[in-house]
């Protein structure tokens, strides 16, 4: 079969790829189709054709997967959030881990590198400790309500279709945040359409209401709220957190940043404290954690756990190592080390994380972690000492060529490596297996219904 552009077929999907999409090889040739399960028979529209792979559009599925279920969120055939919610969470494991193993295979030619089972979580739903609606002066329809005249396309608080900036579906009930969540949300959505002020018109770059950002501490189940407007009207504001601190007690925080930014980031330039306290405490293991409206963490706690654990666990320490974590951000796993280690480095190159490490660190009495603000491959030749065990946890892009020639400079004794992106995963141990045998990898799962997973590495000095 010919593939052209343009063009429908009728497409047996047989494996899914990273990223979330189906993939079909009528003749071999791989087509990748979003919103498609294997076992699907899906009739689709190529919408890009490349000399060695093509992209289609999902029109109809013509004969469901046996594996294919009933999502239970009513956007998630819609919403960029969590598009596999039509697979068995086993299954959504088992594509986790062959991601993975098949990132080493082949992007960094690493062969037989032992990866485990993916580590699970629970619970599946209401897990996210993290939520961020956009706001928007006309929200996205779906489907079922184009037919109904009397639904006005108004306002619209929620997630934003895929592929789009400016199509904003009004989420009523999102189930991967803390049920009282979208009780909040809901206030949030009268109080704002009852205000008198417009939510942003994310084309003209007009209106007052931005975002809601919403934060959940697991360990106090208290919740903040960081209300995103592109001016300044204290007033309206206050109203509003004050609604809102009198039917939810468990509101610790309410703040109130300020952009008139173009671009779709809800980090102020200017913060004002409306409730409480400019924070919420979250809790791992024993070790409590600040959290503020724009500092980082990690956005299933319960998951992030088993994830610290397994690094604990390939670290080996035995309370004599000095151990350097690079892009230690707000300090936490410096601080989930720091009873097992002689001392322990951190560098962040955020000044706002920096300080949030060293507020941390003295929040749980902490005295033998140090962090060096900047560039890691300007500062780490500020850490006064070789360290035996280096921590490495980028952003999604990797490591920079010139980090890995400083890591294998220094040459520590082993490495953990905690990587959000199996590819990019795979690229950076390739670099590092010249000097550094790679002993086993475990994915874990943090975002269970989504193709996001995140592995942890343990290389050894060869």
């Amino acid at each position: 079969m010919a593939v052209k552009k343009r063009k429908t077929y009728e497409l047996e999907v047989i494996d899914l790829a990273f990223g979330g999409k189906g993939i079909a090889k009528p003749d071999g040739f791989p087509v990748f189709i979003d919103r498609c399960v294997p076992g699907d028979l899906a009739f689709v529209k190529i919408t890009r054709k490349k000399k060695s792979w093509a992209e289609g559009k999902l029109i109809k599925i013509l004969t469901p997967s046996p594996l294919r279920e009933e999502g239970r969120c009513r956007y998630c055939r819609f919403c960029g959030g969590c598009k596999w919610q039509q697979l068995p969470y086993e299954r959504q494991l088992e594509y986790k881990k062959n991601h993975v193993a098949e990132s080493l295979a082949h992007i960094g030619r690493l062969k037989d590198i032992r990866v485990t089972d993916v580590i699970p979580t629970d619970p599946v739903y209401e897990y996210r400790n993290k939520m961020e609606f956009s706001c928007s002066s006309q929200r996205w329809l779906m489907p079922d309500e184009l037919a109904d005249e009397t639904i006005k396309k108004d306002l619209g608080i929620g997630l934003h279709v895929p592929g789009t900036f400016d199509k904003v579906i009004d989420i009523r009930q999102c189930e991967i945040m803390p049920a009282q969540g979208n009780l909040i949300l809901e206030d949030i959505r009268t109080f704002v359409k009852a205000s008198g002020l417009p939510a942003y018109h994310l084309r003209s770059h007009e209106g007052f209401w931005r975002f809601i950002m919403m934060r959940h501490s697991v360990a106090h189940d208290q919740w903040m709220v960081n209300i995103v407007t592109r001016d300044k009207n204290i007033d309206v504001v206050s109203r509003l957190g004050a609604e809102l601190a009198e039917r939810y007690p468990n509101i610790r925080s309410i703040m109130n940043n300020i952009t008139d930014a173009k671009s779709g980031v809800s980090t102020g330039k200017e913060e004002f404290l409306i409730h409480g306290e400019d924070h919420i405490i979250e809790k791992l293991e024993a070790f409590q954690f600040k959290v503020s409206a724009n500092s980082f963490f990690q956005t299933n706690t319960r998951a992030c756990e088993k994830l610290y654990a397994k690094v604990r666990e390939y670290a080996g320490l035995t309370g004599s190592e000095t151990v350097l974590d690079l892009y230690s951000g707000t300090g936490t796993i410096p601080v989930w080390l720091s009873g097992e280690a002689r001392q322990v480095y951190g560098i962040e190159i955020v000044h706002s994380a920096v300080v949030d490490a060293r507020e941390n660190v003295r929040l749980n009495g902490i005295d033998n972690c140090e962090f060096f603000e900047g560039d890691i491959k300007d500062v780490f030749r500020d850490v006064p000492e070789k360290p035996d065990v280096v921590i490495i946890d980028p952003p999604r892009v990797g490591m920079h060529k010139d980090v890995v020639g400083q890591v294998l400079a220094h040459s520590p004794e082993r490495i953990v490596y905690v990587s959000c992106n199996p590819a990019t995963l795979a690229r950076d141990l390739e670099m590092l297996a010249t000097r550094y045998a790679v002993l086993e990898v475990t994915p874990v799962d943090m975002f269970p219904h989504t193709y996001h997973i995140e592995s942890v590495a343990l290389l050894v000095r060869k």
